[in-house]
């Protein structure tokens, strides 16, 4: 059986960081609320948006939705392309598959955008199954999101061999509910410190770190 790694996109596959934390700020800014901290702005990376907006403001579900759509208004424009591929991972894509691994993405982001970001870095060829969010922020859960590669690769009966990448505690424990292991990454927008409470299974402090675990498995 070959093994499987699914990885996040943003804070796993490229930094992201810039362009949602100004498109946040945009959001809030249009809302009519004042502009918020960087320690705000780099919570939005990883979970949904609609949920973070409610957690963060506090907004009302409307006022999330109508956040939501201040920030795509940006994002769609600009924001997304405000992103770099992290140095050393298209190369380490290319060696997990010459080494026979299938590969995955699981991200919360919607589909729509991922793909553009994924063809826009010229990695969507590499990837067997592209698990993504619908625009009405459904589907955003971690574990529907990795159950879905799991289901579609034929990986139900065999979660032994597919292992999580990813850099918040959410990438973490979806993965651990969906049956998987998880590996947490230091060079996105997670600590140590969560990865050690969400129970992460290993940790790398950069890509040669997970490079090496990877192809040690």
């Amino acid at each position: 059986m070959a093994k499987l790694a699914i990885f996040d996109l943003d804070g796993t596959l490229s930094d992201s960081g810039p362009g949602i934390m100004k498109c946040v700020n945009h959001a809030f800014l249009q809302m009519g609320w004042p502009e918020q901290s960087e320690e705000t702005l780099r919570s939005f990376i990883g979970p949904p948006l609609n949920s973070q907006f409610m957690k963060t403001g506090p907004m009302t579900a409307d006022e999330a939705d109508r956040a939501v759509d201040f920030f795509r208004e940006r994002y769609d424009d600009t924001g997304k392309f405000e992103n770099v591929v992290y140095p050393g991972i298209p190369e380490l894509l290319h060696d997990l598959k010459a080494a026979g691994w299938l590969l995955a993405v699981a991200t919360s982001k919607p589909a729509y955008f991922t793909g553009q970001i994924l063809d826009h870095f010229g990695m969507t060829e590499i990837f067997d199954v592209i698990s993504a969010a619908d625009m009405d922020e459904t589907k955003t859960d971690k574990a529907h999101l990795i159950g879905h590669v799991l289901e579609t690769l034929g990986f139900d009966a065999h979660k032994a061999d597919a292992v999580m990448v990813g850099d918040r505690e959410y990438d973490i424990i979806g993965a651990h509910q969906a049956g998987v292991r998880a590996s947490g990454v230091l060079y996105g927008y997670g600590t140590r410190e969560e990865f050690e409470a969400a129970g992460a299974d290993a940790i790398a402090a950069d890509v040669p770190e997970l490079r090496r675990m990877l192809l040690s498995c």
